[in-house]
């Protein structure tokens, strides 16, 4: 349903009118993609763990897809992935598991990978898979330092393969529908936006559960450290990888790109200019070097500013959720529900005259009056509220990956290609960079290069 600026007026009035709030779930686009009948996507997951395995639930709902192999660096997961989608389930193959995934890339049946590998592993084998000829969904953040996004930028343009990055955000509709939303001027100029992920869990800050059978002989421990630093067997720095530098990019990179990824998809921007943050361990002092209170502020070209924050001490129950400010009122997104509150600008200035002679406050007052008359006012009595929900049960996990395999099926860019997911990380982590640095950061959104 398409919403312009004067039918979004017209059914404020309306709803202010009622004194009422009106709720539209938005349809999601149920036009299949043709196909034949033996065009499957064959997909293999390079990387099985929690966000890996969550993926694939997701993808094997988009019809004509397959998963044929999983690569992971511990024997547990494999055992499990053939448990759930091997011979005898309803993926109906016999799945191909291996700790190595270089053996995923050698074989001609995969078409498509799905990487939810550790941060410090995306870019090696994100391009290694598409000079393999293979398409990828990469998950966020697209980088684990910044020199691996010109990389995978220009590797996916030399082997014309199609990669995604995995922030679902970009695919949801209700984010479609706040953009379409800030485009028609329904909370007129925007100003500021402000997001937040607060967490208040153990989980929620990475302790994840260490198998109990977890040992150098079950754990390809060489084969999971790759590039980071040669250490001692570490089950904690193997199922808990989030919690240290060395393999992930701290709340930045797990969270915030997520808060970019949506604030650059529903405004059009390509990223801030200027980066100000700062963090601390507050409370999960366990030997991670990883914050786990950041907050930041950004600036950006288009006039507006952003605010971030995460906090995984928080004392209430997980939330998540955008704030844009505008000149003529807020949008709130929380979820897949978008809900707008419009407060025109007044149409005179006002006057402060009480401090006045009696003699001045008469003078002042019908010299104002001649300007700005008294009218009585006509319309709805703002402010007026508008909410927009995506129907129940609505995922944009689902989406997303629809859309990728659209893409690679049509050969045609994806929603969040290489370019839009180093633009949304690499402002993100500017986040670490001015923590670790302890002063303001500068990057180029245009060009993707810092200073």
């Amino acid at each position: 349903m398409s919403l312009d600026r004067r039918t979004f007026l017209k059914t404020a009035s309306l709803a202010a009118a009622a004194t009422s709030l009106h709720v539209l779930a938005v349809e999601p686009d149920q036009t299949p993609t043709p196909r034949s009948p033996n065009d499957n996507i064959n997909l293999a997951l390079i990387g099985a763990g929690i966000q890996g395995q969550g993926d694939t639930r997701f993808a094997l709902q988009v019809p004509g897809v397959k998963l044929v192999a999983v690569a992971d660096c511990y024997d547990g997961r494999l055992t499990h992935c053939k448990e759930l989608w091997g011979t005898g389930t309803a993926n109906n193959v016999d799945l191909f598991t291996t700790r190595d995934y270089r053996e995923i890339l050698t074989r001609p049946d995969v078409d498509a990978v799905l990487i939810a590998t550790p941060d410090h592993w995306h870019k090696t084998a994100a391009v290694d898979a598409m000079k393999a000829g293979k398409d990828v969904y990469l998950e966020k953040p697209m980088i684990h330092v910044y020199p691996d996004g010109p990389e995978i930028i220009s590797t996916a343009k030399s082997t014309n393969r199609i990669l995604q990055v995995g922030s679902q955000r970009v695919s949801s509709i209700a984010y479609a529908k706040a953009k379409e939303l800030l485009a028609s001027g329904a909370i007129g100029q925007l100003n500021m936006v402000s997001a937040r992920w607060d967490r208040n869990s153990s989980l929620g800050a990475w302790n994840y559960t260490i198998p109990t059978d977890a040992s150098p002989e079950t754990c390809n421990w060489p084969g999971f450290l790759g590039s980071a630093p040669k250490i001692a067997w570490n089950p904690e720095h193997f199922f808990q990888w989030r919690k240290w530098s060395a393999y992930g990019s701290g709340v930045a990179g797990d969270l915030f790109v997520h808060l970019f990824s949506g604030t650059h998809f529903i405004t059009g921007s390509n990223g801030p200019t200027r980066a100000m943050a700062t963090g601390g361990l507050r409370y999960w002092k366990d030997g991670r070097d990883a914050d786990d209170v950041l907050l930041a502020l950004f600036d950006y070209p288009q006039g507006f500013n952003l605010s971030l924050r995460v906090n995984f001490v928080d004392g209430g129950e997980e939330s998540e959720g955008f704030l844009f400010t505008g000149s003529e009122g807020t949008m709130e997104i929380a979820g897949q529900t978008v809900s707008v509150m419009r407060a025109p600008r007044e149409k005179d200035p006002g006057y402060t005259i009480t401090t006045f002679s009696l003699a001045e406050q008469e003078a002042y007052l019908k010299q104002y009056r001649q300007k700005y008359p008294d009218t009585p006012p006509t319309g709805p009595t703002y402010p007026a509220i508008e909410k927009f929900s995506a129907p129940h049960g609505y995922t944009d996990n689902v989406d997303h990956f629809r859309n990728f395999f659209k893409s690679v099926r049509s050969r045609q860019q994806p929603v969040e290609d290489a370019t839009f997911g180093f633009r949304a990380a690499g402002a993100a982590l500017l986040s670490n960079l001015s923590v670790e640095k302890g002063q303001i950061m500068k990057w180029n959104p245009d060009t993707m290069k810092i200073g």
